[in-house]
């Protein structure tokens, strides 16, 4: 008997995908329905059926759907309360439910550690015996302890498949699983399934399979997610392509906090596949630099988008700084070269000068920076360098003046903004973001807006927020007439030099402005729905974009011996960028240690 399963259970595994596809709802025909859906992309599906309010009443119909659909590979799933999920009966009640899956058709079961061990000792032989493999499950949703005792406990049970799930709270706790998984791969006949939750995990379940998880686990869709952390199939099949993720998939990464709602991912991933490059771009959600450089050594990672707070942070950890970059004392990109060290770039400058130049000369242009963070001193160098008369107003007056001395810029008081005119005000700081603009009041005086109307007095208003598309910043400016730019171009245009720097080849800037619009625009049209009853298991945050702001088109450049630059945007689109070109290495200059303060 033993052998047969044993047979059974390698057949089962070789049938198997990688990605297992989580199924919720009130109701059977709920599930049914969904699962229906999902099996047009994946054939492998986990019904958790302690979301239904009556598991066993469920059994019928499911059989009869499993029967249906040859094609399926299906786990049955009934988590208790005290291990995270929703079924409030016994650990008798959840056994006996499990044993009617599996005679009802379901290959696999999903048992939790802390049940099985209180439970008769022949329970696993009970569930082969029932037709079905068995998952032996632990997750911890605190924190990544020690996995090897987790393992251990496991053994002896003998399941076909041990899943192991701690939660990340570092970003090297991600390198203590994968650690793990390459350790316990070869070691016993089960195979080990292991992820990590929470926002920092998601380098787990994206590279997992690439360190030996037997497969993943994702949601069908966004908003029904059945754990901290976890990824929507499509997101993972499309813009992460795992499938895809092998041993010499070179892996990069956007790193700072929060990065939960970033569209960075999803702009460089295309950027990847629209130019064949095996690669892949995954959030990396820390404010510890340690954590980040630990992380990035290990994996390792080959180039990284710097974001808040971490733009002044990593200079220390680097080897060397271009020029500009020195200069600011601030770098949003970094390069992992041949030699293994890290080198640092700052393409926010181009990102920022950029689109202000299409529309008016800076030499002389009055320009008002809100902000003194590492995006503000991209802004204040770069336009100062330009020979504009630059004005700064930060919070904290002593970083505001501090950067006026290295810049040449001057400091301006807020009282004084009423009955002053500037050619340009450029926001910097991350006021009216996505998350900002949901908690907060998106009027005039709402804390969302870092400006009241009385105060905006400029012909151009640039805010480097780009999610929303139409922030509350841009709302008032436009109410006064004043023409606006969305901080859309500015992103697509760093993250294209980014793109550059790192592989060597043209960014496909129509194509990364095209995906990074096109999810704004579901975001603004998700926004705009009457709001639904959340799912108690969504915790994956949603960008939130209004409808998409009308902004001041980038003029046309005249006829010059040099090819044309690409036309203007429509109306409701942002100008297109311009194609910058690829920044050259040997700008690089050794940083001095005031550069890193």
């Amino acid at each position: 008997m033993k052998n047969s399963n044993h047979i059974a259970s390698h057949l089962l595994r070789s049938r198997i995908g990688k990605l297992c596809v989580a199924i919720i709802g009130t109701s059977p025909s709920e599930m049914i329905e969904k699962a229906t859906e999902v099996l047009k992309e994946s054939n492998f599906l986990e019904f958790r059926l302690d979301y239904l309010a009556k598991p066993a009443a469920a059994i019928p119909p499911l059989k009869h759907f499993l029967a249906n659909q040859g094609a399926a590979t299906a786990v049955a799933t009934c988590r208790r309360k005290e291990s995270g999920g929703r079924f409030d009966g016994s650990r008798a009640a959840e056994l006996e439910i499990l044993l009617k899956a599996a005679e009802a058709g379901f290959h696999l079961v999903d048992l939790e550690l802390e049940t099985i061990e209180k439970l008769p000792k022949n329970t696993v032989s009970q569930l082969h015996e029932a037709g079905a493999a068995v998952i032996i499950s632990y997750h911890d949703f605190h924190a990544t302890k020690d996995l090897d005792a987790v393992y251990k406990r496991m053994r002896p049970f003998a399941p076909d498949f041990m899943k192991i799930v701690p939660t990340a709270k570092t970003l090297s706790d991600n390198l203590t699983l994968m650690k793990f998984l390459e350790r316990a791969e070869d070691e016993t006949n089960s195979s080990v399934v292991g992820l990590c939750m929470g926002d920092p995990g998601i380098i787990s379940r994206v590279l997992g399979l690439r360190a030996g998880s037997a497969f993943t686990f994702a949601a069908a869709s966004q908003g029904e997610e059945t754990a901290p952390g976890q990824i929507a199939a499509r997101t993972l099949l499309e813009t992460y392509r795992i499938d895809q993720v092998d041993a010499a998939t070179k892996i990069y990464g956007v790193a700072g906090h929060p990065i939960g709602s970033s569209l960075s991912p999803l702009m460089m991933n295309t950027a990847f596949r629209r130019e064949t490059v095996n690669a892949v771009y995954l959030g990396l959600q820390t404010s510890k630099v340690e954590d980040l450089f630990h992380l990035a050594r290990e994996i390792p990672i080959q180039g990284m988008s710097i974001t808040m707070p971490l733009k002044q942070d990593v200079l220390p950890l680097l080897e060397r700084t271009d020029a500009i970059s020195t200069r600011i004392g601030a770098v949003n990109t970094i390069l992992r070269a041949q030699d293994g060290k890290f080198y640092g770039f700052n393409t926010d400058v181009a990102g920022i000068v950029t689109p202000l130049e299409r529309r008016l000369s800076l030499r002389g242009a009055r320009v008002l920076v809100l902000g003194a963070g590492g995006a503000a001193r991209a802004a204040v160098f770069g336009c100062c360098d330009k020979g504009a008369e630059v004005f700064i107003l930060n919070r904290t007056a002593e970083t505001a003046q501090k950067l006026a001395r290295q810049a040449g810029a001057k400091t301006i008081k807020r009282e004084a903004l009423p009955k002053t005119q500037f050619d340009v005000i450029i926001h910097a700081t991350p006021l009216g973001m996505s998350a900002a603009a949901r908690q907060g009041s998106v009027s005039r005086s709402g804390p969302a807006c870092p400006l009241e109307e009385n105060e905006i007095n400029a012909r151009f208003v640039f805010d480097l927020v780009y999610n929303p598309i139409d922030t509350p910043l841009l709302k008032l400016a436009r109410q006064k007439g004043i023409a606006v730019i969305s901080g859309l171009e500015m992103f697509v245009l760093q993250g294209a030099r980014q793109f550059e720097i790192w592989t060597g080849k043209p960014a496909p800037e129509e194509e990364m402005l095209r995906v990074v619009l096109h999810a704004l625009r579901q975001s603004a049209e998700r926004a705009a729905e009457p709001s639904a009853p959340p799912s108690a298991a969504a915790t994956a945050p949603r960008a939130t974009a209004p409808s998409a702001a009308r902004e001041e088109p980038a003029p046309q450049a005249k006829s010059e011996s040099k090819p044309a630059p690409k036309a203007p945007a429509r109306k409701a689109a942002p100008a297109k960028v311009a194609r910058p070109k690829p920044m050259a290495k040997t700008e690089i200059k050794a940083k001095s240690k005031t550069s890193s303060r």
